[in-house]
């Protein structure tokens, strides 16, 4: 593996671990911020979803942005705003404050969730360099949301609010020093004027589907003003959006032709999938310690670490048999695995033993920890160098929209199961379709290339670092 290559996801790891764990450390807060800021909880949700909107709004921009700043300036930039939103979040002073600077986290952080993954394939030579890389620089986005519900418990439980935010200063700092020195100098690719019609058909349609997505809950599910609506106007912008950049090609902000590509079409695919059953479950998961089970929300949280240890274990595991056997069959296994591990909670009740169900995440942990890598590095099989920046884009926007999807799905599947069955019934049937969501996903593994990952091409000598957009 290349020196180049370590240095970056050194780099990219450290600053980038504060970005995942940060939405899933702040989601354990919401009650503690609505008593701490006299604010009603509709308001106080606004934390979360504030900060997911401006991933959406900020996601489709990243690979113009690369191609007149260059990988390093960019990451540096967005890193910075990310730790100006954090510190800025740690003194607010009401609800709409913090809202305000959780927006500009997620402007940082939608920046670099697709950078981190563009600027590690690009600096890998080899197929089997970019395995490696990749189950490093993908294990925050596996533990991630399991993780962080622990810590933020954690720090709730030891101190104030406001550390969940500065907890993020250490880690944005570090990582700022790391990217000064160990990522290459590049120069700003070759300027093109940027799609502009495109970005506002794009970031619109991401807004408003997440937005739709978000307001979805018991009372009234889908059905609701607040969901159809913006779900009706993000479908349509985006299908105008699909529609212009496949006439444009390369020179829209997001060149759809990355799609025809076999593997990346159908990494892109199960990673919206995957994106449903790991963030549908992560709904499920706690919920089902909590109401069901009497566990405080810190109880609820340790009781997922199993998981969390199993995904840490399997990475080296899937990296390795990505050297020997082809992306379909890890990911094949990967898939089972979720799958059948999930089952025992669809036939768990009130009074099933505890340890059963921790053996059950410790081998869904196992299975989601195989499944990532494969997907994550196949996504970019065959491609140019100057086209990873977009298949970044649209895996991110897919596995962003897949898990905000299965988790209003799951959200009311358990509300309409729960109107005419018991509350362990309806949890019964919320994982059965967590099940059925990863079913989906398995046989759909079978279009992955059934060989060992070939390397990728060469790029062009005179443009290494050059982004076309």
């Amino acid at each position: 593996m290349s020196r180049t290559a370590v240095r970056t996801a050194v780099a990219v790891l450290v600053g980038g671990v504060a970005v995942i764990l940060d939405s899933t450390i702040v989601s354990v807060a919401l009650h503690e911020l609505d008593a701490e800021l006299g604010a009603p909880v509709s308001t106080i949700q606004w934390v979360s979803t504030g900060y997911l909107l401006a991933l959406g709004v900020v996601i489709p921009v990243v690979g113009w942005l690369q191609s007149h700043l260059g990988a390093k300036r960019l990451w540096m930039l967005a890193l910075t705003v990310f730790l100006l939103g954090s510190v800025l979040c740690s003194f607010a002073w009401d609800a709409p404050s913090l809202i305000a600077f959780r927006v500009v986290q997620g402007i940082g952080g939608g920046v670099m969730v697709p950078l981190m993954t563009t600027m590690i394939m690009q600096s890998a030579g080899s197929a089997a360099d970019r395995t490696r890389l990749m189950s490093t620089v993908a294990l925050p986005a596996a533990v991630g949301p399991i993780l962080g519900p622990v810590i933020g418990g954690l720090i709730l439980g030891a101190g104030s609010w406001r550390w969940l935010f500065l907890v993020n200063v250490p880690l944005c700092l570090a990582g700022l020093v790391l990217a000064r020195r160990l990522l290459p100098a590049d120069p700003p690719g070759r300027r093109v004027s940027l799609d502009l019609v495109g970005l506002l058909l794009l970031s619109p349609a991401l807004v408003a589907l997440l937005w739709g997505l978000s307001n979805v809950h018991g009372n009234g599910g889908f059905s609701r003003t607040d969901v159809a609506a913006p779900l009706l106007t993000g479908a349509l912008l985006l299908a105008a959006f699909v529609f212009r950049a496949l006439r444009r090609r390369g020179d829209a902000l997001v060149d759809l032709e990355v799609l025809r590509s076999r593997p990346t079409w159908a990494a892109t695919t199960l990673l919206f999938l995957s994106g449903a059953s790991l963030y549908g479950a992560m709904l499920l998961l706690p919920l089902y310690w909590q109401e069901l089970r009497g566990m405080t929300a810190l109880q609820a949280g340790l009781l997922l670490i199993p998981q969390g240890v199993g995904s840490l274990l399997s990475r080296p595991a899937a990296a390795r048999l990505m050297d020997h056997v082809s992306a379909r069959w890890v990911a094949l296994l990967g898939f089972a695995g979720v799958g059948v591990a999930t089952i025992p909670f669809a036939l768990a009740g009130p009074d099933t033993a505890i340890w059963p169900l921790l053996v059950a995440l410790f081998g869904r942990g196992l299975g989601l920890g195989l499944v990532m890598i494969p997907l994550m590095t196949v996504a970019f099989v065959g491609l140019a160098h100057d086209r990873v920046p977009h298949a970044s884009i649209v895996t991110r926007i897919a596995q962003q929209v897949g898990g905000s999807m299965g988790v209003a799905l799951l959200a009311v599947i358990l509300a309409t199961a729960g109107a005419g069955h018991t509350p362990a019934a309806a949890f019964d049937i919320a994982f059965w379709w967590t099940v059925g969501f990863t079913t989906v996903a398995l046989l759909l593994a079978f279009v992955l290339p059934s060989r060992p990952t070939p390397d990728p091409p060469p790029e062009p000598a005179a443009e290494l670092v050059a982004t076309k957009v």
